[in-house]
């Protein structure tokens, strides 16, 4: 069974994402899964280039070094088989931290322009939490944008297979509807983990 990396961007400690990720890792220990989690917001991980990261990236600057920080979310990635990015949907995408993860992590020489084989995933799973469920999010178009943002563009031929899942409503379910609705969402994100 491949090692698992989750990388998980949510500032708050007392949220349904947050509920969404200790079930999804709960699941991943009833299926004697291995894993690591970088938690961007817990880490402070830097969203943004530097001057210098874009020189390096844009080819002015090639031999410059990959900073420290990002050297450690690659290698944590090249040492699993199975990649999940676990985030909430803030204007139909994921938050700052993690799109800044992509640009600064997807380095030349890493994820693009390698010098031999490239770093690749068995699988990469992309489970994010939403206000709108997926019916109004494919209705308004932003499903189906969101999807293709994160699985052909920024994760592409990086996996071998990848898949994208929305647990919507939390902002559109009747209160009386919530608690059961959040149940099966968390009892999703478990069952995912059992079964990558």
């Amino acid at each position: 069974m491949a090692h698992v990396h989750v990388v998980y961007a949510h500032p708050s400690e007392r949220s349904f994402t947050r509920e969404v990720l200790d079930a999804f890792l709960r699941g991943l220990d009833e299926a004697g899964r291995t894993y690591t989690v970088s938690d961007l917001y817990a880490r402070e991980f830097r969203s943004e280039l530097t001057r210098a990261e874009y020189e390096r990236e844009s080819g002015l600057r090639s031999d410059a070094p990959v900073p420290d920080d990002v050297v450690a979310e690659q290698a944590a990635l090249a040492a699993a088989g199975t990649w999940v990015f676990l985030y909430p949907v803030w204007w139909a995408d994921c938050p700052a931290r993690l799109k800044g993860w992509f640009d600064r992590v997807w380095t030349v020489g890493f994820a693009r322009k390698t010098v031999g084989p490239p770093t690749v995933a068995e699988k990469a799973l992309v489970l994010c939490t939403a206000g709108y469920d997926v019916a109004e999010l494919d209705a308004s178009g932003c499903y189906g944008a969101m999807r293709t943002v994160m699985l052909t563009d920024r994760i592409g031929e990086r996996a071998r297979t990848s898949e994208f899942v929305v647990l919507g409503g939390s902002a559109t379910t009747d209160e009386t509807e919530w608690p059961a609705l959040k149940a099966a969402h968390l009892a999703r994100a478990a069952e995912l983990a059992r079964s990558l």
